[in-house]
Formats: C-alpha cells, sequence, structure tokens
C-alpha cells in the first residue's frame, strides 16, 4: 500500500543517516529553515507539523520547537534532538488556536488525504503576523514522474511506496485555502543543486544545497503571513 504510515517505523533507523533513504529530507530541512528568521521574541513558538525525526531542528533558532507527527519511533527521535512533541493527526492538531509564531509543514502535505483540513489547522494555529513555510510535491504528470516512476528506482532515493501521487498537492487548491483562512502564500519551485548532488554522489559532500528554479510543477516553497 502506497503512503502507508507504517513504513516509517520499519525506515526508522535511517532517519539521521546523511546518506539513507531520507537524504534529501535533509536537503529540504535545510533549506525549509533558511526561509525562518530567527525568534522574533523570547518563547516564541514554532510548530512543525509532520516532524519526523525532528530533522528541522539544527536548522532553526531560538524559538521552542514543537513537532507534530503520528509516528511514536520517529517522535522518540525528535525529542532527542530537543523538539518537544506532541502525538497528533496534522488534520486535527491538538493545540490551542494562534499559538505559533511559525508553523512549518515540510513534504506533509503530499501524505495527507484532506488537504483543506491540514491548511485549515496549520492556518489556525498562528498568531496574526505569524509565519506559514510549506514544501511539498505539485499535483502534475511531471511530479508523478520524478518523484515516483524515477526516484523509486534510484537506489538510496525516494523508499518505494512512501508516496501516492493521487495526493500531490494541487496548487490553486493550496493557494486558495490559504487565503480563506488570512494567509497570502507565495509561491517557487527548488530542485538539489546538480554539482552538489555530484559532489554527495562521490561521496565529498554530506549534504546538497536545494537552489530555485522557475518551475513549480515538480517540487515546491510557499511562505506567506497571517493577517
Amino acid at each position: 500500500m502506497r503512503n502507508d504510515p507504517a513504513q516509517y517505523d520499519e525506515l526508522a533507523q535511517h532517519w539521521w543517516r546523511p546518506r539513507g533513504p531520507f537524504a534529501m529530507l535533509h536537503w529540504l530541512a535545510a533549506a525549509r529553515g533558511a526561509l525562518v528568521p530567527p525568534a522574533p521574541r523570547k518563547g516564541a513558538v514554532l510548530v512543525d507539523l509532520g516532524c519526523g525525526a525532528g530533522l528541522l531542528a539544527p536548522h532553526v533558532h531560538g524559538y521552542r520547537h514543537v513537532g507534530v507527527d503520528i509516528t511514536a519511533s520517529a517522535l522518540a527521535q525528535a525529542a532527542a534532538h530537543g523538539v518537544t512533541v506532541v502525538r497528533g493527526d496534522v488534520t486535527a492538531v491538538p493545540m490551542p488556536d494562534g499559538c505559533a509564531d511559525v508553523v512549518t509543514a515540510g513534504e506533509i502535505l503530499e501524505h495527507v488525504t484532506d488537504l483543506p483540513a491540514a491548511v485549515r489547522e496549520a492556518c489556525r494555529l498562528l498568531r496574526p503576523g505569524g509565519l506559514l513555510v510549506i514544501d511539498t510535491l505539485a499535483a502534475t504528470a511531471l511530479a508523478r514522474f520524478v518523484a515516483v516512476t524515477l526516484a523509486e528506482r534510484v537506489p538510496g532515493a525516494a523508499p518505494h511506496g512512501i508516496h501516492d501521487p493521487t495526493l500531490f498537492v494541487d496548487r490553486a487548491v493550496l493557494v486558495r485555502e490559504c487565503a480563506r483562512h488570512g494567509v497570502t502564500l507565495r509561491l517557487r519551485g527548488i530542485r538539489p543543486s546538480v554539482p552538489g548532488v555530484a559532489r554527495w554522489l562521490a561521496g565529498r559532500a554530506e549534504t546538497v544545497p536545494m537552489v530555485p528554479v522557475p518551475t513549480t510543477a515538480v517540487l515546491f516553497q510557499a511562505v506567506g503571513r497571517r493577517a
């Protein structure tokens, strides 16, 4: 079965391996963290939806970092990296309205079956003026080819079955749903740096920078503030 949450328990030992099947999640976490400014005040809260094992933790500074996920084995690792963990579904987060200065949703929206509910929760958690940072996969034939057909055939790339392409994110729906809840999004496409991938494959680098591209048709970031 595609998009089976049990797969994350089976792969639990690989979360923090820079050359494991979750390697690209490390690259994306760094790119996501680059969009989050330092905490504006003491006690500022960052809610990390679909936090996994807490890969964002090294890339955000000054926040109380709260991670929400449904996978207990991943949350145990996130807690070991300084994340305050909450076990819960991102479509029904057990946290109060307006509790967060920043909400991140990294590589999670393409795994939910109810996108409007996940967007509603992300926006609900934001205080007025709070920042929403998203990265996800677009609902396009090109994204399906790259992230499923191609990536699942490359050794060490995406684990087989980790994505269900029917859940990839319709960009217009995402923008519209965020706007309904007072968040105006800006989108940009990203991809791994080709020279960076070459160095990584040759064993000369432990990570790969993500770089902007002119199309959002595969992998994209979205950023907005709650009005």
